[in-house]
């Protein structure tokens, strides 16, 4: 049951790492959050006003707490259970909408640290960065994607449609397409798709069906650039999550069964902030912007499902963002493994053997590295060479993942 707890000036709620399920609201006096920025490693503060949540992201996540709460005089805070905070959520319209939109822009603001640590300084409006996109796609000869990214270019900008190079990379994609080739890589694509578990039982209803959609490997389900009308939740197959930095393409997230993607665009009417593709053969229910806040309000299971996935997908494109800041090369692909490890250890795989083995592919790891492929591969071979790593077609083997440990706390530096 929810509870009051008074605290005296200079006391600490909790700290940085700490880790418990409690939910905070603050009912009276101030309290400060100090937090480190991942990036420049440099202390940030945020005060609390009175009637905000705080701790939540953790605590549902199951996460280590992110910062340090104090009380900058006497306050007074309620404290619950995730358990109890996730019923007074779920009974709460108003606040559901509140925090999904809060989270929302949260994961946002994280995806332009990322593109602005990737150095994309480049300033695009929405046909220009959709036109990029589909370069992007022509560029690495992912014929199906740059084909569907370059119709959702007509459509949204039909008097483009004598734009010279944008019919060559149609024309020559479409020819690919039609002989029915989806990528020049295809099969080292297809080779490294997981399949999914299974989806949530309540979207397995017959009412349901009226919203299936099917993709095949490689087709463009929602560009980046494009305005947002729809939202997709995962029933069987993989999708992929990318950005086009600098007209390259880079692997931001794999998706998969019982996950969304397209929400962000509908909760606060901005333009798609990422390419969503198919990996393999990808079921999904399509649900339009206009039954969104009802479909979400209407079903508080749903709701708390999207938001312990904003509480995921932003802690997890923080410790992205935690590679992508290293400069060293070896460095940042050691801390690759070290995240797969953390996700390993997260899911309840034993771990007391310093031997790993991830099921991830050479082309994952250069993906999650944000490295060129060229470097990535370098430093691998030398990872191989050094007998760190073992590579396979499907599976890659760290034999001492501490050896990966040392490697980042040793050569890890951030970029200025």
């Amino acid at each position: 049951m929810p509870k009051a707890m008074s605290y005296t000036k200079g006391s600490i709620i909790y700290f940085e790492g700490d880790t418990d399920d409690r939910v905070f609201i603050l009912q009276k006096g101030h309290v400060v959050i100090t937090s480190t920025d991942v990036e420049t490693k440099t202390q940030t503060s945020e005060q609390i006003r009175q009637g905000e949540f705080f701790g939540v992201k953790s605590a549902i996540g199951h996460f280590p707490r992110e910062e340090t709460v104090m009380t900058l005089d006497e306050a007074v805070c309620i404290s619950m259970s995730s358990l109890e905070f996730e019923n007074l959520f779920s009974n709460n319209k108003q606040l559901i909408m509140k925090m999904l939109r809060v989270f929302s822009n949260q994961l946002r603001q994280i995806h332009k640290k990322t593109e602005a640590v990737m150095n994309n300084n480049e300033s695009f409006n929405q046909m220009d960065g959709l036109f990029g996109v589909a370069k992007a796609f022509y560029n690495d000869e992912k014929w199906q994607s740059c084909e569907d990214v370059c119709k959702i270019y007509l459509r949204l900008y039909p008097t483009e449609a004598n734009n010279k190079e944008l019919k060559e990379m149609l024309l020559k994609s479409n020819a690919y397409v039609q002989k029915g080739i989806s990528s020049a890589n295809a099969a080292e694509e297809m080779a490294s798709v997981q399949s999914g578990g299974a989806s949530i039982k309540m979207f397995e209803l017959p009412a349901f069906k009226r919203f299936q959609k099917s993709y095949e490997n490689g087709q463009v389900i929602i560009s980046e650039f494009e305005r947002g009308e729809t939202f997709y939740l995962i029933q069987s197959g993989n999708v992929q999550l990318t950005k086009c930095i600098n007209e390259t393409n880079k692997n931001l997230d794999i998706l998969k069964p019982g996950e969304f993607f397209g929400e962000m665009a509908i909760l606060d009417n901005t333009p798609r902030s990422a390419t969503c593709v198919a990996r393999g053969h990808v079921e999904c229910l399509e649900f339009n912007k206009a039954n969104f806040e009802m479909l979400i309000t209407g079903n508080p299971q749903l709701a708390l499902i999207l938001l312990k996935i904003f509480c995921k997908r932003i802690y997890d494109q923080k410790r992205r963002l935690r590679i992508l800041v290293i400069s060293d090369p070896q460095a940042r692909l050691a801390d690759v493994f070290c995240m797969f490890n953390e996700m390993n250890m997260s899911s309840g795989v034993p771990s007391a053997d310093r031997r790993r083995k991830f099921s991830v592919t050479e082309s994952d790891i250069i993906h999650w590295s944000g490295l060129p492929a060229q470097t990535a591969k370098d430093e691998l071979k030398r990872f191989v060479v050094s007998r760190k790593i073992e590579i396979f077609d499907t599976y890659i083997i760290v034999n001492n993942i501490a050896d990966m440990q040392r490697i980042v706390e040793s050569r890890a530096d951030v970029k200025k």
